[in-house]
């Protein structure tokens, strides 16, 4: 209870949530969050709309629970409500309004009324992923999706392990009232509570204003990177890949310009970097379908400064090859 009282407190404060600590549940990620989610709230059949593209790893619950994936385009805003009028009613709408993964906009608020409206019409649950929102470097961050929600239609989702370290794997979801009971029943028949041992440190690591310390000095990290990689990019990728600055995130997304993509798509222009030892993976894995953009996912945030400029000097030398790259 003292972590979940923490977040609760956290999430009000600096999220903008309507919640109390009753209302949060642990889980081991955002991907059992929506385990659960999909579980309960969704019949085999019933459709799911999905940001396309979007991250493959919340689809799996989803495809488990019988759900009809219905993949929406995105667009400066966010999900593309306009694309949905023809849309099969969906059951669950999953979204990432903070800080889409992968392209990186953020949902605008007259974008999120609407599909709040939309959600109330069709009768539909929405799955707000909070995909590292901690991480805005310019302007100032729109509260959560959650926090507009008048009618308890909104399951939020977010994740320490994203914020701090993998292995940590503690994530938590908040629930409406009107489904809390069968949420926590549900959570109890799946496993243990994860990371016993670490809960209470990480409650205290939140109550005593570390957490907050913590955001605040790596914010500036990766926003010194952010700005590093993107130097280098205009250096080294000229003429080959676009890369447009992001308010946010841990990555960059390249896109390949129309030379290279005469040469190679981005799948090739992946294994040639990987060649090279460097991972950029290609931005059609996380698409439904046909991919309408080509691009490199550039992350920054775990390497060292000054191991970014050399990097991306080596990417260069990989996509300008036209046979096989040479070390």
């Amino acid at each position: 209870m003292a972590l979940r009282r923490a977040i609760a407190d956290y999430l009000r404060l600096l999220r903008g949530l309507r919640c109390e600590a009753d209302q949060v549940i642990i889980v081991s990620g955002t991907r059992q969050g929506m385990d659960i989610a999909a579980r309960l709230l969704l019949d085999p059949g019933e459709a799911a709309w999905v940001e396309n593209p979007g991250f493959p790893g919340l689809r799996g619950p989803l495809i488990a629970a019988g759900a009809r994936l219905v993949p929406l385009a995105v667009d400066d805003e966010g999900l593309d409500l306009s694309r949905a009028a023809r849309a099969p009613r969906p059951r669950l709408i999953c979204v990432t309004p903070s800080h889409q993964f992968p392209l990186g906009m953020t949902m605008s608020i007259a974008r999120r009324l609407a599909l709040l409206e939309r959600a109330r019409a069709e009768n539909a649950w929405i799955f707000e992923d909070d995909y590292d929102s901690e991480w805005r470097y310019r302007g100032r961050p729109l509260a959560a999706l959650q926090g507009l929600d008048g009618d308890g239609r909104v399951i939020y989702a977010g994740s320490f392990s994203k914020v701090l370290f993998g292995s940590l794997r503690i994530g938590y979801l908040v629930v409406p009232p009107a489904v809390l009971e069968p949420f926590l029943r549900a959570r109890a028949t799946l496993d243990d509570q994860p990371s016993l041992v670490a809960q209470p440190a990480l409650a205290a690591f939140l109550s005593e204003g570390h957490f907050a310390a913590y955001l605040r000095r790596q914010r500036r990290v990766y926003r010194a990177r952010q700005e590093r990689a993107l130097a280098a990019a205009r250096r080294h990728l000229a003429g080959l890949l676009d890369v447009p600055p992001d308010p946010g995130g841990l990555h960059l997304i390249g896109y390949l310009t129309p030379g290279l993509a005469r040469r190679m798509d981005d799948r090739e222009a992946s294994r040639r970097a990987a060649a090279l030892g460097i991972a950029v993976p290609p931005l059609s894995d996380y698409w439904i379908g046909r991919p309408r953009r080509q691009g490199l996912m550039l992350g920054y945030a775990t390497l060292p400064e000054a191991a970014i400029d050399p990097a991306m000097e080596r990417l260069a030398r990989a996509l300008q090859a036209r046979a096989g790259p040479q070390a």
